[in-house]
């Protein structure tokens, strides 16, 4: 069983209109609904895979309910969630289906509790008796401690889990500092982390600052990785059009994916770019176009080098 961890779940709104335009009203041709938050996106495109998922973090109010009961809905993901009395925030992703291009708009999460950061805690030691792996993904909501991924961390080393990290700011300072087995940052977020602009250099520095290996997103440049078996660059054959939104969490749901199934690196990078290009081309976060993504795996590029013994 994979285990993913959103603590700052959401329900993910995704409005498409025509064109979009500043300062005008606009008729919305599609609405779609679903769980949102980096973790449970990338749950639901581990269950696609064949994997076993469990989910937990927070949920809250009406709008956690209508998460949950999508959530009970999906196919091989498995509720784990923690209730909280604040409501569970909503994301709204506003498509632009004349340029393709995606506007985003985030509400701020719940504010949590002593009490249920505590009763969190407790579930999260429980569910890593059975896991693989561990993936801790997105912001931390108001109340959760700045360090609370460096705790989680060395909870699941403990365990003997591997677990990989994809948060931001400070929580991802502190988080690398606990050693994480795998890191998976943007090229800002790694920029932010290290002061370095050079994606190969910054890599090998967060490995420095206690990252066992970092897969940075580098967008249309697709994946950098440095680990103690190697560097290698994967990138897709072509641009693609579409929504972004989730084509990180995909990148993510690759690289556990690869992991558990005791993939060479290669072949986890190859994944994990043809998830992320072909969920760019769905309509939603968490979903990925499959016979893109089974055509794509052939075509993935990946160049690098083996450290020697």
């Amino acid at each position: 069983m994979i285990l993913t961890v959103t603590l700052n779940t959401a329900l993910d709104i995704t409005y498409r209109v025509r064109s979009l335009r500043p300062h005008a009203s606009h008729r919305v041709t599609e609405v779609t609904e679903r769980p949102g938050g980096k973790g449970l996106n990338v749950a639901r495109v581990l269950a696609a895979l064949g994997h076993e998922v469990t989910v937990t973090g927070f949920t809250g109010g009406a709008t956690g309910a209508v998460v949950q009961g999508q959530l009970t809905a999906a196919p091989g993901v498995v509720d784990a969630l923690v209730p909280i009395a604040a409501p569970t925030r909503r994301t709204i992703a506003v498509v632009d289906e004349l340029t393709g291009d995606t506007t985003q708009l985030n509400e701020p999460g719940p504010t949590i509790t002593p009490a249920e950061w505590s009763a969190f805690q407790d579930a999260y030691q429980d569910l890593l008796a059975p896991a693989s792996a561990v993936a801790l993904c997105g912001s931390l909501p108001p109340g959760v401690p700045v360090g609370a991924y460096a705790g989680l961390i060395r909870a699941a080393k403990a365990a003997g889990v591997p677990v990989l990290l994809d948060t931001s700011g400070e929580p991802l300072r502190r988080g690398v500092a606990a050693r994480p087995d795998l890191l998976k940052p943007n090229a800002d977020e790694l920029a932010e982390l290290t002061g370095s602009h050079d994606p190969s250099r910054a890599a090998q520095d967060a490995r420095r600052r206690g990252a066992r290996a970092v897969v940075a997103s580098l967008g249309t440049g697709g994946l950098l990785a440095a680990a103690p078996e190697g560097r290698w660059r994967a990138i897709p054959p072509a641009r693609v059009r579409g929504n972004p939104t989730g084509a990180g969490d995909s990148v993510v749901a690759g690289l556990l994916s690869g992991l558990v199934d005791q993939l060479p690196w290669p072949d986890r990078l190859s994944r994990a770019v043809a998830l992320a290009t072909a969920t760019v081309m769905a309509p939603v976060a968490g979903e990925f176009d499959r016979a893109a993504y089974e055509e794509l795996l052939t075509r993935i590029a990946v160049t690098g080098e083996v450290t020697a013994a």
